[in-house]
């Protein structure tokens, strides 16, 4: 295994850690700490209307030692449970796995190509936020403001710096390119957000019941001008289909595996949105031109 895979595994596998522990701490409104045991109970409470149970989602955890700060290693060594009784779940060590594979992935899909070492910096860094939007997006149905502002900025730094051009197999946005696609994500994402409100308040009229739920949220609008940015405009049209395509395809799955369960389906059960609009964003950021060639590109 070349020498660039393995040290894309090692630093996936710490910024795993990484984004496990922020998104444990940054949808409890927390700064950024050190890792700790977060009892189940305590993520749940952050969408409970009680503010007595909002508030027990402030009382401190417990701190995990040195050992336990990955998943990883919590599990291999007999950390996963705290002294307290808090378990650890499933989520940390397959983030952290996840993420060193879609970094390997990320350099081996580039290896070929002209290359340029702060472009894949960047783009292992893109990865860890597409990881981090996902995680938190599924654990909470939340898109943060406080993780996609700093995406935004880190895009635009992107295409002022390390734009390729043309010339290179591996072409980048640049910045004008980025806000175009920023732009056009937003606008398009935008409508869908509206268009949500809009069929929400015909069905739920047409059915006599107020009806809460959104096909969109104001973070997946937010999460789409990032992949504009993060594309350019061209290559988000191309993620936008596959975005839209994955999540029928997703919400197609979800209905079927409930029917074979047995479980009964509750119209306008909110579904995140989010992870689709981050598969999309990756296929387009990594496979170019593959994407393109599927499309019947050149």
């Amino acid at each position: 295994m070349e020498l660039s895979v393995i040290l894309a595994v090692v630093i996936g596998l710490l910024a795993g850690g990484v984004i496990n522990a922020l998104a444990d701490d940054l949808p409890l409104r927390r700064n950024p700490r050190l890792p700790r045991y977060v009892p189940e109970a305590k993520k749940a409470a952050t969408h409970s209307p009680d503010e007595a149970v909002r508030a027990a989602t402030q009382i401190d955890d417990e701190p995990r030692p040195p050992l336990a700060w990955l998943g990883l290693t919590a599990f291999l060594f007999g950390k996963r449970v705290s002294p307290g009784g808090v378990k650890l779940n499933w989520r940390y060590p397959i983030t952290e796995i996840a993420t060193a594979a879609a970094m390997a992935i990320a350099v081996l899909a580039v290896r070929d190509d002209k290359f340029n070492v702060i472009q894949i910096g960047f783009f292992l860094v893109y990865v860890a936020i597409l990881i981090l939007i996902t995680v938190i997006d599924i654990e909470h149905r939340w898109i943060l403001f406080v993780v996609i502002v700093p995406s935004a900025v880190i895009c635009l730094i992107d295409a002022l710096l390390t734009t390729l051009g043309d010339n290179s197999t591996w072409y980048q946005p640049g910045i004008v390119d980025a806000l175009v696609g920023g732009a056009l994500g937003f606008v398009v994402f935008f409508l869908f957000y509206n268009g949500g409100f809009l069929f929400t308040y015909i069905m739920g009229k047409l059915r006599g019941q107020e009806i809460k739920e959104i096909a969109f949220g104001y973070g997946d609008v937010m999460l789409a001008t990032v992949s504009g940015l993060m594309l350019g405009w061209q290559a988000l049209i191309f993620a936008m289909f596959i975005t839209v395509f994955l999540g029928a395809f997703g919400a197609l799955i979800y209905l079927l595996t409930r029917a074979l369960l047995g479980a009964r389906y509750s119209a306008f059960t909110a579904l995140p949105y989010g992870p689709y609009i981050v598969l999309g964003t990756a296929l387009m950021l990594l496979f170019r031109e593959e994407v393109g060639r599927m499309f019947g590109g050149s």
